[in-house]
């Protein structure tokens, strides 16, 4: 079956060879949807690291190389993994406020950023109904080392994190929607078909000496400044 979901693109470039490579040894396409769908978005989560990569619009084979991502740069690998196996997923295309990032980028580095970051996350169809995935962001090392420090927190904005309880984020997947910056967002611009239409239309976060300078430059700090959270937790 092809449909507008299933299709493949130059984001999610899941015909690659390394992505070829790795759905068949994981056995992905031997699992049922739901199985695959856990099993796709644990992976994604957790052994894709949070960081921030050079674009937002780049290959999903590109994210899985680099080992890292964040929303736009997981969500497109997450994409391409489930449509590789045969499961529909759409693109959600949002902003949310800078000041969620506080913590994960660095203070001396956040005037850079625009006040409004473009967001996404992934819908995908199971048993008919389209369901929300943005849980899959953060990965449970980072994770951990930020809930160590802020015990107990409500209403925690900061560090790539906006929920309602840092204690008990909605991250994990069981067969609905999770969550990980959703009450960050700003502005809601609708669905799409895939990734490469939405950036099309509302361009990169970034532009010009900026874009070139977090590129090739703030990018590396900031990644090694999540690192060390990530290795040594959060110092005060």
């Amino acid at each position: 079956m092809t449909t507008d979901y299933l299709q493949t693109t130059p984001i999610l470039d899941f015909s690659h060879p390394d992505i070829v490579a790795l759905v068949n040894q994981r056995g992905w396409r031997e699992l049922s949807a739901q199985q695959a769908t856990s099993a796709i978005y644990d992976f994604v989560k957790d052994e894709i690291k949070f960081g921030y990569n050079a674009d937002d619009a780049i290959p999903a084979s590109t994210v899985l190389n680099d080992g890292y991502g964040q929303c736009n740069t997981k969500g497109s690998l997450l994409m391409a993994l489930l449509r590789a196996v045969g499961i529909e997923c759409r693109f959600h295309g949002f902003t949310i406020y800078n000041a969620l990032q506080r913590g994960a980028i660095p203070n001396y580095i956040m005037p850079i950023a625009p006040k409004r970051i473009l967001h996404s996350w992934v819908e995908v169809k199971l048993e008919g109904q389209w369901i929300n995935l943005e849980g899959f962001i953060i990965d449970a090392a980072f994770l951990s080392q930020v809930q160590s420090v802020y015990i107990n927190c409500k209403n925690f904005s900061g560090y790539g994190i906006a929920v309602k309880n840092l204690a008990r984020p909605n991250n994990e997947f069981d067969g609905d929607s999770t969550y990980i910056q959703a009450e960050g967002i700003a502005d809601d611009f609708g669905v799409f078909n895939s990734p490469d239409l939405f950036f099309a239309k509302h361009g990169s976060n970034l532009k010009g000496f900026k874009k070139f300078i977090y590129r090739h430059a703030l990018r590396h700090l900031i990644n090694r400044h999540v690192s060390n959270i990530r290795k040594v937790g959060i110092m005060l």
